[in-house]
């Protein structure tokens, strides 16, 4: 109603239990709200443990009521621990890559984290600009896939900006956490395959030029044609491609092709395997009947390949878990802990690109189910 005798109205009063706008809630609203201190709210967020179970569920209650978001950088002033973790591959349009990301992120979230997770594109310089835009930004640590020319990051530096970091797919030395994966006896795997089979003149089709998993990848399988009884030498053909996509095994196809082409062909990713394929299939050559083709990684779609590829099959969901709980343990603070290094076992997986009997075998087994 409006006052008779001249005066102007006097303004309204918000009810007491109207939130803020949710932009402009701060700490001290949340602590009336709960009827506690600004002290007991950062200690909520910041310590749980400190405070009571009671009042901290009041003050929780009091953060989601009025839609409260907390500063990360402010809380990190305080000595709280970041909950955001960097994660830092080479390729992150990488099928393997993006599985391994799938798992570091189910692992932070449940820890209560987020991942940043960003592309190195195997250029070492660009991976030292990550780095530093993670340290400045005060991430509670980093899972680095380095770059093939990297294989001496500066752990001076790493150390000065205390970013805790596990190496992800790569193993460095005793003096870092890792989570890697035997790419050697892998690649082991997939040539004794091969040798199975009695192809005597086999191909390495590896990319990333300097890349310790195809580096170690070629490794194996010179061992296991050395294992064979057989001259590396002349028993193998490497061929090296600067990126790990379906273009670079189409390229490595096209040099393949100016000699005596290998009856079996093993591929460092099955990425490049896709693109072998078809580079052979552009020529008239069929798989697995003129060369039988072997991939690594055995992302999701390699058994729906046109033809089911056979590949060395990654623990891959397992790999990012472990190395982002890794992560969690090593940038705890805690005085007790020690770096570890995880190696994990791969395993082959065959199917018709190298083995036609292995269809027969399959169909079969369904016929009978």
């Amino acid at each position: 109603m409006t006052p008779t005798d001249g005066r102007a109205p006097r303004p309204k009063r918000p009810a007491p239990d109207r939130a803020p706008e949710v932009a402009n809630v701060r700490i001290r609203d949340v602590a009336e709200r709960a009827g506690v201190s600004v002290g007991t709210v950062s200690n909520t967020i910041n310590h749980p443990e400190l405070v009571r179970s009671r009042t901290r569920e009041a003050v929780q209650r009091a953060i989601r009521e009025l839609g409260f978001v907390p500063n990360q950088q402010a809380r990190v002033l305080t000595g709280a621990s970041s909950q955001v973790i960097g994660l830092v591959v080479l390729d992150v349009v990488s099928p393997f890559f993006m599985e391994a990301a799938r798992a570091v992120e189910r692992a932070a979230q449940e820890a209560g984290h987020v991942v940043i997770l960003c592309n190195s594109d195997n250029d070492p310089q660009k991976e030292a600009q990550l780095l530093q835009m993670l340290a400045a930004q005060r991430v509670r640590g980093a899972l680095l896939t380095p770059a093939s020319a990297n294989a001496n990051l500066d752990q001076d530096w790493i150390r000065a900006r205390r970013l805790p970091m596990v190496f992800l797919d790569y193993q460095n030395s005793p003096e870092d956490c890792s989570v890697s994966v035997d790419d050697v006896a892998g690649a082991r795997l997939a040539v004794a395959h091969l040798l199975s089979l009695g192809h005597e003149h086999v191909a390495f089709v590896g990319g990333g030029r300097g890349l310790r998993q195809h580096v170690e990848r070629a490794q194996g399988a010179r061992e296991a044609i050395a294992q064979a009884g057989l001259d590396p030498a002349t028993a193998l053909v490497e061929v090296s491609q600067t990126g790990l996509g379906i273009q670079d095994g189409l390229a490595a196809v096209q040099q393949l092709l100016e000699g005596k082409l290998p009856s079996g062909i093993f591929c460092g990713n099955d990425m490049m395997a896709f693109g072998v394929y078809r580079g052979l299939a552009r020529a008239g050559v069929r798989v697995p009947d003129d060369v039988a083709l072997v991939g690594y990684d055995d992302i999701d779609f390699a058994a729906d390949w046109i033809v089911p590829l056979t590949s060395v099959r990654q623990p891959t969901d397992q790999l990012g878990y472990l190395a982002a709980q890794l992560l969690f343990e090593h940038s705890s603070g805690n005085a007790g802990h020690v770096h570890r290094q995880v190696v994990l076992q791969p395993e082959l997986i065959i199917r018709s690109s190298s083995d036609p009997a292995s269809r027969t075998r399959l169909e079969s087994g369904a016929a009978a189910r």
